[in-house]
């Protein structure tokens, strides 16, 4: 049965109105890749990648600067106690080298017995300083002449030397470590020609002795 109040025009204006709403749908939808919308939001996102890159890169670059700056900061604290080292000794040494006219004078007024009393404790504590910097005195009558400790001023004979030796001391020379600050200033002795030939027989002895020795000695037979 039909009903008489449906007007034939609504009919086809409401499907002619269904048609154009699936029209703009398609338009709307057409192109949408449904698939690469799921990819993208499973995946992050390019500017997300950019961000963690440069933050990796900006932590590496923070991590070097840190290191370079321990590396300069190990090398200029050796150069300060390298160069406070080098001040100290300086200083060191030249209150040792104006000390070293004053124990010349103590020496020569120990030579003379002239060291006692009051006088000689301030020489016993001015000598307990010096020596407590390294400071020690050197050359003595008998020692073999060495160039590098003493400075030859005259020659001396004296009896009894083989080979050349210091005969007598004028300065005694000091050393600060091992480090010569002056030379002893001495007068030196060539070897003696009669201790030479003394201690060539005194070889040739020994050696004949020995030879006894040996040529009384039994043999097992």
């Amino acid at each position: 049965m039909t009903d008489k109040n449906v007007n034939p025009d609504d009919d086809q204006a409401d499907e002619n109105r269904d048609d154009n709403v699936d029209e703009r749908f398609a338009d709307i939808v057409g192109d949408v890749d449904i698939d690469a919308d799921q990819s993208a939001t499973d995946s992050p996102a390019p500017e997300e990648l950019s961000r963690e890159s440069q933050l990796e890169a900006l932590l590496a670059e923070r991590t070097e600067d840190l290191q370079r700056l321990q590396a300069e900061y190990v090398n200029y604290k050796r150069r300060v106690d390298r160069d406070r080292a080098l001040s100290r000794q300086s200083g060191v040494d030249k209150v040792i080298t104006d000390l070293m006219p004053v124990l010349d004078s103590i020496a020569m007024a120990r030579q003379h017995g002239e060291v006692e009393g009051g006088f000689k404790l301030v020489v016993d504590e001015l000598e307990k300083v010096a020596n407590n910097h390294g400071l020690t005195s050197f050359g003595e009558v008998g020692d073999v002449f060495d160039p590098n400790l003493h400075e030859a001023l005259m020659q001396m004979p004296m009896e009894g030397v083989s080979v050349t030796s210091v005969s007598q001391v004028m300065q005694p020379g000091y050393k600060l470590g091992d480090r010569v600050l002056r030379p002893a200033r001495v007068a030196v002795s060539d070897p003696d020609p009669n201790a030479t030939s003394a201690d060539e027989s005194s070889q040739a002895d020994g050696e004949s002795a020995q030879a006894n020795e040996d040529d009384e000695t039994p043999r097992n037979e």
